[in-house]
């Protein structure tokens, strides 16, 4: 179903932003024509607004399974993170001792730095295969008894790969230590679950992960379709977080600032309409990224691709493509009309090779061809067709 608002034709770069839904359109159009209040303040308009960011404190609560006390909205996914993370370890500092992996967000090894960095935490960074996997058992056995937080994301924006939490987060649980996952990249695209393994009303869904294993997970509005500059952090409502953001007080003390109003509303209608479609609509991508891949490495030379050939995201297929660099191919595809990405959008620019993709294995030559395409919707025959003659072209060109 094609998404109202959306770029052009030829947009695949959902993983980055996803166009906007017409239900989110909707939802903030309401609220802004109806006026703008502070949702703190002590009159009507604002007891509206108020309303407004409770309702929909509720709808993203049941759509992964949380109570409406467990979500703290955020200015996005980063800032999430960074609460999880700081604020996690600071409210209850076992023993300072900090596990992630080296495929992270830069929101989260950064995070991660900086409690090394200022107050002195050691941290443990596990590493990858060639798929961008952690071996589980390696990593259950990186926790000690005075870990305090473990950070492993669910998927992995940069190369699609989606983790399995099960061995690490059940290791982390028997030892006390708290867990955060960043489901940012996940939630958007997959069954997710905070509870017990599916939201409430809901028939259970094995498939719903990671439950009650973790602790804190975070997700992102324009991911889901939502607006951009809103996220949220889900954490268990019996741990003690330390504010990074101080003020007011809002959040319930967690995150001080004045809520935006019809942001919130837009994220929650998002995900509202994007959770009742998840299933189909990940077969729906599933079956257009197998074309893709299959495609691009049969008939561009020198392609492979990177992340878990299966355990990926449903809309997501990267490569690398050997002795064209990857700039040239995203200047190629955009002239072309087509919109993609060599990663993840808060590294572009940079002239350095991903961490990711080095942390992969890969060289530093190889990881700059890199090229991602992240669907919001199946691909069309005839853009498809136009990757694919765009690519060779430029592969042939040298």
């Amino acid at each position: 179903m094609s998404v109202a608002g959306s770029p052009a034709v030829g947009y695949l770069d959902a993983a980055a932003t996803a166009p906007l839904r017409p239900e989110a359109r909707a939802a903030m159009l309401a609220v802004l024509e109806g006026g703008q209040a502070n949702a703190s303040s002590v009159h009507s308009p604002g007891f509206r607004a108020r309303e407004l960011v409770e309702g929909a404190r509720a709808r993203i609560a049941r759509a992964v399974g949380a109570t409406p006390g467990e979500v703290i909205f955020t200015s996005g996914g980063t800032e999430a993170n960074s609460l999880a993370i700081v604020g996690l370890a600071l409210a209850r500092p076992r023993g300072r001792h900090i596990v992630t992996t080296a495929i992270e967000h830069s929101s989260v090894l950064e995070s991660c730095r900086y409690l090394e960095r200022v107050f002195g935490f050691e941290l443990t960074v596990l590493p990858v295969d060639a798929d961008g996997l952690v071996d589980q058992g390696a990593a259950a056995q990186a926790i000690r008894p005075d870990t305090t937080l473990v950070s492993v994301g669910l998927a992995n924006g940069e190369i699609g790969t989606v983790q399995s939490l099960g061995e690490l987060a059940a290791r982390a649980s028997g030892l006390g230590v708290t867990v955060h996952t960043d489901a940012v990249q996940a939630a958007a695209a997959l069954p997710v679950s905070f509870g017990s393994g599916a939201p409430p009303g809901a028939a259970p869904d094995p498939s719903a992960w990671p439950g009650r294993s973790v602790d804190a997970l975070t997700v992102a509005s324009h991911k889901f379709g939502g607006p951009q500059g809103v996220g949220a952090l889900i954490v268990r409502a019996h741990l003690p977080i330390e504010p990074i953001i101080h003020g007011g007080g809002q959040e319930r003390g967690a995150r001080s600032g004045t809520e935006n109003v019809a942001g919130i509303a837009g994220f929650a209608a998002a995900v509202a309409a994007l959770t009742g479609q998840i299933g189909s609509t990940a077969l729906a991508l599933m079956d257009s990224r197998d074309e893709l891949i299959a495609r691009l490495l049969a008939e561009v030379p020198g392609a492979a691709l990177t992340g878990h050939a299966s355990e990926r995201l449903p809309g997501h297929a990267s490569f690398t493509i050997s002795g064209v660099s990857g700039e040239s191919l995203l200047v190629a595809l955009d002239t072309a009309g087509v919109a993609v990405s060599s990663g993840s959008a808060c590294a572009a620019g940079k002239s350095e090779p991903s961490p990711v993709l080095l942390a992969l294995g890969l060289s530093d030559e190889l990881a700059q061809t890199a090229v991602r395409f992240s669907l919001a919707e199946p691909l069309a025959p005839a853009t498809l067709d136009r990757i694919i003659q765009v690519l060779r072209a430029e592969v042939l060109r040298g």
